[in-house]
């Protein structure tokens, strides 16, 4: 995949897909504050940072050399 197409796709997963993840992430957390009660903040701080690593694992390469010129 060329710098161009990456540079397109990169900035589609983060104007279009990323605001949809925390969306979901968000969704999946009150969903375990109503099913499980509320959580302490330490295991909420977990959910959110693990659930914040886990987004970009799938996309690392279209991330990678993103900021370097052509």
């Amino acid at each position: 995949m060329n710098l161009k197409t990456r540079k397109r796709l990169s900035l589609l997963i983060l104007v279009i897909g990323l605001p949809l993840y925390v969306v979901v992430a968000v969704s999946l957390v009150n969903w375990m504050d109503a099913r499980f009660g509320r959580q302490p903040i330490l295991v909420e701080l977990a959910v959110y940072v693990a659930l914040g690593i886990l987004w970009a694992l799938p996309f690392r390469r279209v991330f990678t050399g993103i900021g370097q010129g052509e």
